[in-house]
């Protein structure tokens, strides 16, 4: 009996076929990452143009008041300083897209090579934070919905509030003093190791933690509602299995998004925490940067951050869309 055709494709090796919504959600992670294109040109532009136009004069910082023309001027060249404001700039983003930064004026050393030798502690203290913040704050927003209006729900929201509320430099400085000078538990300041990170890691993180809690907890009592809770329940499943298993896991992606968009915040946003604890991270570069008048150890740690920020916003997009079938479908 003759094999027909869709019998001989069948007997052959099989073929995978790309689903289409996988192709679709391919299309808009991509036209997203185009789309940061302009924004991070945008940052750049503005950023560069405001470090040209504050008060102050880099070339008299690094020189100092008594220094005569001449030397300010063969200076100010060899910097490139003398160049009009729109050259310098379109040279600055060709330096760019090799992954140069530039030379720092203070210490005349690649801008990209200090970024990278202070990234890592930043790294380290963000992902502590991070940890601390989130597992913190998932417990105390879960234990609150669980015992709502009850005083531990009372408690911890209030803890929660308290961290929201209070800025990051009081709490590292009530660290401090609780922990360091009082009770001395923990050391004062960063030395590098990972001892010495858990106090600016907590002082860092304490701000987050409030908010995940509050997040977690509004989610969990709002999935609680729901009709596949009671028909858990009716099929004879305990309390604590109707939580973690239901209830928690479908109210998590709010709570993930967040937590992504935190991580980014915190990678970029720890000059405060990394100032206090002297942290040799990327925040304090800036902030000695600032000092000195380093206009491109400025430039490369404000355009690294601006790009992890705009990494992370990425991330809790693409979570959100892995996550939540609606959005795969289009719903």
């Amino acid at each position: 009996m003759p094999v027909s055709r869709r019998n001989k494709r069948a007997q052959g090796k099989p073929f995978t076929r790309i689903s289409p919504q996988r192709g679709t959600n391919m299309k808009q992670i991509v036209k997203r990452i185009l789309g940061t294109i302009p924004v991070l040109i945008g940052v750049i532009l503005l950023i560069f143009i405001m470090l040209r136009v504050v008060p102050g004069d880099a070339v008299t910082t690094l020189l100092g008041e008594h220094v005569n023309q001449e030397t300010i001027d063969r200076l100010t060249k060899s910097m490139n300083l003398d160049k009009p404001m729109m050259e310098q700039f379109f040279t600055y983003l060709g330096g760019l897209l090799r992954g140069d930064m530039g030379q720092s004026y203070k210490y005349n050393r690649s801008v990209t090579s200090m970024i990278m030798e202070a990234f890592p502690y930043t790294v380290q203290l963000a992902v502590m934070a991070a940890v601390f913040a989130w597992v913190m704050g998932m417990i105390l927003g879960v234990i609150a919905a669980i015992r709502q209006n009850h005083l531990l729900d009372h408690l911890f929201m209030g803890l929660a509030l308290f961290g929201v509320s209070m800025p990051i430099f009081m709490t590292s400085l009530l660290l401090q003093y609780l922990l360091a000078f009082k009770w001395k538990v923990l050391p004062l300041t960063s030395d590098g190791t990972l001892v010495s990170m858990i106090l600016p890691a907590i002082a860092l993180g304490w701000n987050s933690a409030g908010s995940v809690a509050r997040i977690t907890r509004s989610s969990l009592l709002e999935a609680m509602q729901a009709d596949y809770i009671d028909t858990a329940k009716a099929k004879g499943l305990m309390g604590g299995k109707v939580i973690v298993f239901h209830a928690l896991k479908n109210s998590m992606l709010p709570v993930i998004t967040m937590m992504a968009l935190q991580l980014s915040s915190m990678l970029s946003g720890a000059v405060i925490t990394e100032s206090i604890f002297a942290i040799p991270g990327i925040g304090r570069l800036a902030t000695s940067a600032i000092s000195n008048r380093d206009m491109p150890v400025l430039q490369g740690t404000v355009i690294f951050t601006t790009v992890i920020v705009i990494a992370g916003n990425l991330l809790a997009d693409v979570l959100y869309s892995v996550l939540d079938p609606r959005i795969r479908k289009g719903a």
